[in-house]
């Protein structure tokens, strides 16, 4: 597993291109030596034909010019400046949209199970984009943030709030995941990160924007019209790149590379055989699993006898309980498995997939609460909060195009990969230190950003990781299961700070408040607005910043206990390089590539 010369696969990804060409059947083709089977699985994983939608996609990019190319990333960018402008407005807004229902304790509960979702979704979008097509998985998903968008605009109570909140941030998970999969489909693996970054670069405007927009709707319209105005914006966006694929398919169907097949099934047959296809139970399972266990942490202290309530005792038992039925239903009983366990074998894969998912656990136990601890105790302003907040996202982002650039020259991701774990590890220790009232906003900042550095090199390399072992009919697959270890990671996440704020916070700010004040102990809590009437020098200020410092604090302490496994997880990959790879064996995906 710590191997450091590269991998060599012996069997040329190019030999089964020149098959499909030259109208053999891939499956005929020898595989010779057993290392392609070592990362790929098995036999069949590298000999079976290609799904419908990626033979779609693949017929498509064989006729694309230079322009066509060029012109597609040009509108997939302009999706994802559209979407990250969104999701920095919602992420500023958030704050004061639970504090409007008396709630703001409850910032995470939509947090935790939107992640939860958008982690488990991939992995049956996976299967609907290589079933169905890219097109149809973008759609679905982009109706599903629209109705959370719009739900969010005319919601009356925190519960809709945070169903809409699922709905909108898993359409926002799948849009980007399926645009990351069109791009690998674009790409050759030496290159994919240089364009994965790029892509992402829209959160350097976003970053800047976001919360200034934020503000002007905060304090001129109100919450709703910033979720009413970008549903339409963001449907606006999408139509020109989903209208060039269209119309590149249509091209494709009629120069007869694709063939059109019809499965002769009645509808409640495809219903059944869809529900069986994406293991619709085994998704509901692991969803059921990780909501019941991960929410009480957070629940408890609003249950009318925290722990001992009936209710949050029956979620813990019920979510510990299911993650075995989850285990026996994926390894022994189900027709087609949501959870791919043979790619969990393979070092690479499921290395790349701990590192993304651990770094969102050590991320989130402080960063979810970090956009109120500025605006509370350091007394920022929306935007000025987002700034430093977002610092962590800029920077990674900045650095990502550099980053996959680097990978392209040296064809080397996992030693890559080690150069951030120092980073990282001390961005996250020198939070400890400056978590208190006395610390310059400036070195706040300084901290985010190294940290989001030192995360721009895992995200980029881990990414990478996981696609290099396989062929481009398990792309999706492989960025799904990242995307679900990834989701699951910033649900443990904030479950961890959930349960620190919510059981902690209320204690501490009893204890702290003056005699006079600490009925109010409860409305100060649930409201970030309360929080901050209270002028600089009074006992009720006093407490309240005391107390955001001491929790904050031990947020983070917990973040950096992680960060060890960060180094683990990057251990066991194997040292593919993947600019030798495509040199001597031919691109991972097909047509005109970058």
């Amino acid at each position: 597993m710590g191997a450091t010369e590269p991998v060599r696969l012996e069997r040329p990804v190019s030999q089964q291109f020149d098959a499909e060409k030259n109208g053999a059947d891939p499956r005929a083709t020898e595989v010779t030596g057993n290392k392609m089977n070592e990362e790929a699985g098995s036999d069949s994983d590298v000999s079976d034909e290609f799904q419908n939608g990626v033979q779609r996609v693949r017929a498509i990019t064989s006729i694309w010019s230079k322009y066509t190319l060029a012109s597609m990333f040009a509108l997939i960018y302009l999706i994802s400046f559209a979407d990250f402008l969104q999701n920095s407005i919602d992420a500023a807004l958030n704050p004061y949209i639970t504090s409007s229902f008396g709630s703001h304790g409850l910032l995470n509960i939509g947090s935790i199970l939107s992640t939860i979702l958008g982690g488990c979704a991939p992995l049956a979008l996976s299967k609907i984009i290589d079933i169905w097509g890219r097109v149809e998985g973008f759609t679905f998903m982009l109706l599903v943030s629209v109705v959370g968008m719009i739900m969010k605009a005319t919601c009356q109570n925190v519960e809709t709030y945070i169903a809409a909140h699922v709905l909108y941030w898993t359409g926002h998970i799948g849009i980007m995941y399926v645009m990351n999969v069109m791009i690998s489909d674009m790409t050759s693996l030496r290159n994919r990160m240089i364009l994965f970054g790029l892509n992402g670069t829209p959160r350097i405007a976003s970053t800047f924007a976001g919360p200034e927009i934020a503000t002007l709707f905060y304090e001129n319209l109100n919450f709703r019209w910033a979720f009413g105005a970008f549903a339409i914006i963001l449907v606006g966006c999408s139509i020109p790149a989903m209208g060039l694929m269209v119309f590149m398919y249509r091209k494709a169907s009629k120069q007869g590379l694709i063939h059109k097949q019809r499965s002769g099934r009645t509808l409640p047959q495809s219903i059944q055989h869809y529900f069986v296809e994406f293991d619709i139970f085994g998704i509901i399972l692991i969803m059921a699993a990780l909501s019941c266990l991960l929410l009480p942490f957070s629940l408890a202290p609003y249950a009318p006898k925290y722990w001992s309530t009936p209710y949050i005792i029956a979620l813990v038992v019920v979510g510990v309980v299911l993650f075995p039925i989850f285990y026996l239903w994926e390894a022994k009983y189900a027709p087609v498995q949501f959870l791919p366990f043979k790619y969990l074998k393979q070092g690479t894969i499921i290395g790349s997939c701990l590192l993304y998912g651990i770094m969102f656990v050590s991320t989130f136990c402080w960063n979810a609460y970090f956009g109120s601890y500025l605006q509370v105790v350091h007394r920022q302003s929306i935007t000025n909060a987002n700034y430093i907040l977002n610092a962590y996202s800029l920077t990674s982002t900045v650095f990502a195009p550099l980053i996959g650039w680097f990978i392209s020259w040296s064809g080397n991701f996992k030693w890559t990969a080690y150069v951030g774990v120092p980073i990282m590890l001390l961005g996250t220790a020198l939070l400890i230190p400056f978590r208190n009232p006395d610390t310059n906003p400036g070195v706040l900042a300084l901290t985010q950003i190294l940290v989001g550095l030192g995360a721009g090199i895992f995200t980029t390399c881990a990414q990478l990781a996981v696609m290099a072992p396989v062929t481009h009919q398990y792309l999706a697959v492989v960025n799904a299961l990242s995307g679900l270890f990834g989701g699951v990671g910033a649900s443990i996440g904030f479950a961890i700070a959930g349960a620190m704020w919510n059981n902690m916070l209320p204690k501490e700010l009893y204890n702290r408040l003056p005699e006079a004040s600490k009925d109010q102990a409860l409305a100060i809590f649930g409201d970030i607005v309360l929080q901050m009437s209270f002028e600089d020098g009074t006992p009720e200020r006093d407490a309240i910043v005391g107390a955001y410092s001491h929790v904050m604090r031990l947020m983070v302490i917990a973040g950096a206990c992680f960060m060890p496994l960060c180094l683990a997880s990057i251990f066991v990959w194997k040292n593919i390089n993947v600019r030798k790879l495509e040199e001597e064996q031919g691109k991972q995906t097909k047509g005109t590539v970058f």
